[in-house]
């Protein structure tokens, strides 16, 4: 009987700190996924559970008989379906609807499945999101092509370097490089009209408005670490973005 608990203690402890897992590195806040670990926790009777979760790791107490327990976090995207996908798990195990077992294969099965859209549609969705803030910020329609193009290419650019070297700031930094000698050459050349407002909507689908937004809300429900952290990533990113774009200004 005593193995059984114990068994039972560890499958939870570890659904706990995949559920987590899967969400930071899917680019949830820091108090959603403190708050879904300690809900499927709680429905275990880990009454006495603490967690302390960080941009880059995750440290879990399951309780005093158990061991405290350590996850790091090696990369993180965005993908707000997994995020969904595991709070609806979460509910339906605090429910009673899941049983412990199956909401930790569900778990695993949502680990292991890819949802983000194919690369192409990225791209497509990027150039269309370009074109369109090209236009809200004052653009002119003749120059909704070029913002068009220059924001697929900024952003396969980024991905394709990313994937290569796994440093975001270089990436970006390439990326918005790019964007902005392809913007100065079309303007020099006659074809454009107004290089700011083709730079600017170019590169809006690089900006990291996710991070930035995670860091404003972790900091002001106290989570002064993470909050810290993505505000610092976001700085670099931004910064990133801005120092290729005046690199190629300044000539």
């Amino acid at each position: 009987m005593a193995h059984i608990k114990e068994t039972r203690r560890e499958l939870a402890l570890e659904c706990c700190l995949l559920a987590g897992k899967i969400m930071m590195e899917s680019g949830a806040e820091t108090y959603r996924v403190e708050d879904t670990m300690m809900r499927m926790a709680v429905s275990q009777n880990m009454m006495n559970a603490h967690c302390f979760v960080t941009p880059t790791g995750i440290m879990f107490s399951p309780s005093d008989e158990l061991a405290t327990r350590f996850v790091r976090i090696n990369s993180r995207r965005t993908d707000l379906e997994q995020v969904a996908l595991v709070n609806a798990v979460s509910r339906k195990l605090v429910s009673g609807e899941y049983t412990l077992q199956e909401a930790y294969e569900e778990m695993q099965i949502i680990n292991k499945t890819d949802y983000l859209f194919s690369m192409k549609l990225q791209v497509l969705a990027s150039a269309i999101a370009s074109g369109c803030f090209m236009i809200l910020i004052g653009g002119n329609w003749s120059d909704f092509p070029f913002a068009f193009l220059f924001g697929g290419l900024g952003y396969f650019i980024v991905e394709m370097i990313l994937a290569q070297t796994r440093v975001k700031i270089f990436s970006e930094f390439i990326g918005s490089f790019m964007v902005a000698v392809l913007a100065s050459l079309v303007v020099n050349l006659g074809w454009g009209t107004n290089l700011d407002t083709i730079i600017i909507g170019s590169v809006i689908p690089l900006v990291p408005g996710l991070l930035i937004t995670n860091a404003v809300r972790d900091l002001m429900a106290g989570h002064f670490v993470s909050g810290l952290s993505n505000g610092a990533e976001a700085f670099l990113t931004a910064f990133a973005i801005g120092a290729g774009v005046a690199f190629v200004l300044s000539f």
